[in-house]
């Protein structure tokens, strides 16, 4: 397992690395001057190269980018274009609402479709397999900002038991903050759970057909009891994965979400940095959020060594 885990560990760094030097290279390369934009198309050229010096835009781009790359590994992400402020300062208070939105997200997508998958495989071939079945469709053909507008005209419209965006902050009290988090938290899940379920419902019904689970039904373990001590337990694996890459759906989904519901995270941090070409912004912010999927899919390499015994076996 010690193998495994350093293996996958050498990865995690050079898929980092490389996600650099993607967004680096792209965003170099895309048209357009900061400096201009900043002063404007009729701004003097000799203001317009004085801010381009004090950016260090006139700078070779690969001494950009190891200072950048430095920046980036001692936690200095330099200034931000339009809020002459450090980027460091912008992306720490936009990730006090992202993360738990995502992570919110990402806990009710598991817990529906954790149950209506293990529903709809416990009932296969049954009016319950096919309900779940059908909502699992419609879940992933409807967009989720469309969706996220739905919620908005029935719950904060016409219901109003919700305001239609907008975010408080955590000091307004943790549940007027929480609140304000549930619509688009289920804007974001709905797509991911539909997703999941079905996942779930094929792992479980290929462990169904094991024998271990014939022998366990045979020795008096009940039909539920079997499903949820074993049977989930050894589906968990491909599910997993699944979790990881929904993750990674749920972070890239925010940027949407977060403009539906006029949050100020990071979604729409970067939306407004890509549209004031904002780059220090952009390009924090873009690696941040690889970094963080990145993340995500190393502890689930590490959740395999701990879900399947054959890694503590054999090293692969």
């Amino acid at each position: 397992m010690s193998i495994f885990l350093a293996k996958r560990f050498l990865t995690f760094i050079a898929t980092l690395f490389g996600a650099t030097v993607v967004v680096f290279l792209v965003l170099e390369i895309l048209p357009g001057d900061p400096a201009l934009l900043i002063l404007g198309i009729e701004a003097d050229p000799e203001a317009v190269e004085a801010l381009r010096e004090k950016l260090g835009l006139n700078r070779p781009a690969l001494e950009r980018y190891f200072s950048w790359l430095g920046g980036l590994l001692t936690g200095d992400l330099g200034m931000s274009y339009t809020y002459d402020v450090p980027v460091t300062e912008l992306v720490r208070e936009r990730l006090a609402l992202t993360v738990p939105l995502a992570v919110f997200a990402m806990v009710l997508s598991t817990v529906f479709a954790l149950v209506l998958g293990v529903y709809a495989a416990s009932h296969h071939n049954k009016v319950g397999d096919f309900g779940v079945m059908g909502f699992s469709q419609l879940g992933i053909a409807v967009p989720n900002f469309w969706f996220g507008i739905l919620l908005i005209l029935f719950f904060a419209v016409q219901l109003r038991w919700f305001k239609s965006g907008g975010f408080p902050g955590w000091d307004a009290g943790t549940w007027v903050a929480f609140k304000s988090l549930i619509l688009p938290a289920i804007a974001l899940a709905t797509v991911q759970s539909a997703i999941f379920a079905r996942v779930t419902r094929s792992s479980v019904l290929e462990v169904l057909r094991e024998d271990f689970v014939r022998t366990a039904r045979a020795k008096g373990l009940t039909r539920s009891g079997t499903l949820w001590q074993h049977v989930l337990r050894n589906a968990l694996i491909p599910m997993i994965t699944i979790m990881g890459l929904q993750f990674a759906n749920l972070l890239a989904g925010t940027i949407i979400i977060e403009n539906v519901f006029y949050l100020p995270g990071l979604g729409k941090l970067v939306f407004q940095a890509i549209t004031n070409r904002d780059m220090e912004v952009v390009k924090s912010v873009v690696v941040l959020l690889a970094g963080m999927v990145v993340i995500i899919n190393f502890i689930v390499d590490i959740l395999y060594a701990v879900i399947d015994p054959r890694l503590k076996v054999h090293d692969v």
